[in-house]
């Protein structure tokens, strides 16, 4: 194994959470959770130059592994704090396998959400019985909120990820993966408020101390990387990963993370778009922003997981559809098969058929058409077209623009976000 790049806890101090609670999670919720696959992916290996193993955690029954945590947490409440009830702040996946097994097993949840929830998740939590309070911008003001409704009804707080029993349901992931391929050289954690990072690093490390253990972040919320590795990066904004969008980190959790990563990595939010579509075309699977955070990490650390054999969890399926398309059409623009072109023309007739022409010359679909003629910088007598259009790949799209400014045609391209 690599030497950790992260400075262990002062000896003493490390908290109580072992490779053996990680196994009694796995015989607790055997048989009430789904025991996923985890597939060889050989075109994604052929295209990141690892062997990738993909562990496909968006086919349990709510969509993700925390409901592993939940679980399993459930599983050990006194039967008096069962009977009053339990509440939980989520951006989502924590709240539906709470209130999934809650209503199982008849224990009342109650979810406090951000306000920027996306609305499949607040729908699909009030689905399987959760009763959904919406408070706060962001997780941590959930959190809040939640904390308060907890003394004034007299509930027990779960918390998504700062607790040695949720992690070790978590940890569980990581368990049936090497069970399953105990030749997986690296693993990809995923990294918000570090509870599955936590359970999965523990049990790897005890199965296999030579593994190395890779935790990744959004790069907009580099939370775990400022307390871990001694940065200041900022952190906040608008992150397609809302699963992991954590402002504060665990405090169990970074203690046990402090001297169990061997390194951490940030990943951009293009980074993630493309990692998420390329699951989709390439495996036909969904999965939501922070699913996508270690095919993006791989993809963008070729040198560092080259020849390797990793294992990376597709930790949840839950994405708004219309954010899905979102990302897609922004991927497609990204690699040049679709592309908005602003070309100037003389306002006469047939400008626009000679133009249309050398899009058939050169076989680009054109999809819709714009004109401006008031809010342009040409003279009266120009129009500004938009184009949108689809051509097979970027080398297509550049053969054609070129062949518009052979014509005289002034274009430019609108850049893909």
């Amino acid at each position: 194994m690599d030497q950790p790049i992260l400075t262990p806890q002062a000896p003493g101090t490390k908290p109580a959470f072992t490779a053996q609670m990680v196994r009694d999670a796995a015989a607790r919720i055997s048989g009430l959770v789904v025991r996923t696959p985890t597939l060889y992916s050989q075109t994604l290996s052929a295209i990141t130059g690892a062997e990738v193993w993909l562990k496909f955690e968006n086919l349990q029954f709510t969509a993700s592994y925390k409901e592993r945590g939940a679980l399993n947490a459930l599983l050990l409440m006194p039967e008096e704090k069962k009977a009053r009830g339990v509440i939980a702040a989520s951006a989502g996946n924590h709240s539906q396998g709470l209130s999934y097994h809650g209503r199982r097993l008849g224990i009342p949840v109650t979810i406090v959400m951000p306000r920027t929830t996306p609305t499949v998740k607040i729908m699909q939590t009030e689905s399987v019985g959760g009763n959904v309070v919406l408070e706060g911008e962001n997780f941590d003001e959930a959190a809040a909120h939640a904390r308060t409704l907890e003394k004034e009804l007299d509930l027990t707080f779960v918390h998504p990820f700062d607790d040695p029993n949720i992690a070790a349901g978590q940890g569980t992931v990581a368990l049936e993966m090497l069970e399953d391929v105990p030749e997986l050289e690296t693993l990809v954690l995923p990294i918000g408020g570090g509870g599955l990072a936590t359970g999965m690093g523990t049990i790897a490390r005890d199965i296999k101390p030579d593994i190395r253990l890779i935790g990744v972040e959004a790069q907009l919320y580099p939370s775990m990387h400022n307390l871990l590795k001694g940065t200041q990066l900022p952190v906040g904004g608008d992150s397609l990963a809302e699963g992991i969008a954590v402002v504060q980190p665990g405090h169990f959790t970074s203690a046990v993370l402090r001297g169990l990563l061997d390194e951490m990595l940030l990943v951009s939010e293009p980074e993630i778009e493309s990692a998420l579509a390329l699951l989709l075309q390439i495996e036909k699977t969904v999965v939501e922003g922070a699913g996508a955070t270690g095919l993006a990490a791989i993809r963008a650390n070729r040198a560092m997981f080259a020849g390797r054999k990793v294992g990376i969890t597709l930790g949840g399926g839950n994405i708004d559809t219309r954010l899905l398309a979102n990302v897609l059409l922004r991927d497609l623009a990204r690699q040049g098969r679709l592309a908005r072109l602003k070309i100037g023309l003389q306002d006469r007739a047939g400008a626009l058929y000679k133009v249309a022409a050398v899009f058939h010359e050169h076989n680009v679909n054109i999809i819709e058409v714009f004109h401006h003629r008031i809010f342009t910088n040409l003279p009266a007598k120009g129009l500004l077209t938009e184009i949108e259009c689809e051509a097979r790949d970027r080398e297509q799209l550049e053969a054609l623009i070129a062949a518009l400014r052979r014509e005289g045609y002034t274009v430019t391209q609108a850049e893909a976000g």
